[in-house]
């Protein structure tokens, strides 16, 4: 899933990357393919995972995960890093989700329940200011239960924030007209994505394949 977002970064891209398996894309940028990602606790820049036992405990992403710097990469103030998220500079986020609903509103931070610990983070800014939203997702819960509704029932982090998604069954756009999928993992047919989604899908795959290049994007 995380090497299907990184063929779909463009060359130049600046990039977010949520915590969790969002932060593996980091490791899929194609060869010759210049990506600059950013860690919104203040590094843009940031590089690979480090070799095991060459961490630098003073360089680590948002997810407090130990991480490398490129040439150039750049430090600065946890406000700067949030004036380049809000003021539209980043080009791509990608995001985990608890759920995503059909015109593509986001919820990813809470499930509302009343012994749930939100995780309240930089996502609100993120979906706000960055200019695509890709989400990397299971495409079912622990328990089957569909990631992808009709409508969120969990307290959202944005509403029609949403791009794309990308989950071990399919690879699906969030359009005007609903969601369109694009892609479908080897082995799955369309009924089968279908059956695990909570929300109504459009077979769009006779559109050229998203894994490559858009420029669109």
């Amino acid at each position: 899933m995380a090497r299907l977002v990184a063929a779909d970064v463009p060359d130049g891209a600046y990039v977010n990357l949520g915590i969790g398996i969002p932060e593996l894309v980091a490791q899929f940028v194609p060869d010759g393919r210049e990506v600059i990602f950013q860690t919104e606790n203040g590094l843009l820049g940031m590089g690979p995972a480090p070799v095991l036992g060459t961490e630098d405990p003073e360089l680590i992403n948002a997810g407090k995960k130990a991480v490398t710097a490129i040439s150039g990469a750049a430090y600065f103030h946890h406000a700067d890093s949030f004036a380049m998220i809000r003021g539209g500079h980043i080009d791509i986020c990608v995001l985990g989700a608890m759920q995503v609903s059909a015109e593509g509103d986001l919820a990813n931070w809470s499930t509302g329940e009343a012994d749930a610990i939100p995780a309240v983070g930089g996502a609100m800014d993120l979906v706000a200011g960055v200019k695509k939203i890709f989400i990397l997702t299971e495409h079912t819960t622990k328990a089957g239960e569909p990631k992808i509704v009709a409508c969120c029932t969990y307290p959202l982090t944005g509403k029609a924030v949403v791009d794309r998604i990308y989950t071990n069954l399919a690879i699906i756009d969030v359009t005007a007209e609903g969601l369109a999928v694009r892609e479908v993992a080897p082995g799955v047919s369309f009924a089968e994505v279908q059956e695990k989604t909570g929300a109504k899908l459009t077979d769009e795959r006779q559109i050229p394949k998203t894994s490559g290049v858009n420029k669109d994007l």
